[in-house]
């Protein structure tokens, strides 16, 4: 059994992160996003950028966070399961999810560089900033996975 039991509570985590896109605001005036980070890997790797910047960080803590958590939850086992995906393709469910996954994956780059950022940058920075443009991302986003999940359930549940 994994050192964390639960996870923390969704009010605690909502008033940590709420923390962060504040204290991003106010420290640095910026926005919270992980877009941007992914971005910056790029074109570091490419040769177009000759250091990394804090957004970079940002998504690599991030990714080794959610990794951390998982091994200490002891949760991960190989990402051979994801939810009901997992259960639904009991003989592949390693390859359906991360074929599955990777691809959804490709997508949201499409659909965040599309829409100015990403969905955590939409979500969290750009509509506590205010802006009209990143509600009408976020509330995209939102119908598109609902929709996506109610016909995936549909096709495969």
């Amino acid at each position: 059994m994994g050192v964390l039991r639960t996870a923390p509570a969704w009010w605690v985590a909502g008033l940590i992160f709420g923390g962060v896109v504040v204290a991003l605001r106010y420290v640095l005036n910026e926005r919270i996003g992980v877009l941007g980070g992914y971005s910056e890997l790029v074109e570091r790797a490419s040769g177009r950028a000759r250091s990394l910047g804090w957004k970079s960080f940002f998504l690599i803590g991030v990714v080794l966070g959610g990794l951390l958590y998982a091994l200490l939850a002891d949760r991960y086992n190989g990402g051979r399961r994801y939810g009901w995906l997992a259960h639904d393709f009991p003989h592949h469910a390693g390859l359906a999810t991360g074929v599955g996954l990777t691809l959804a994956g490709l997508l949201i780059g499409f659909g965040a560089k599309t829409a100015g950022g990403c969905t955590s940058g939409n979500g969290f920075g750009g509509t506590t900033s205010g802006s009209r443009a990143s509600f009408v991302a976020t509330a995209t986003f939102f119908a598109t996975a609902v929709g996506a999940s109610f016909l995936l359930r549909g096709l495969f549940g």
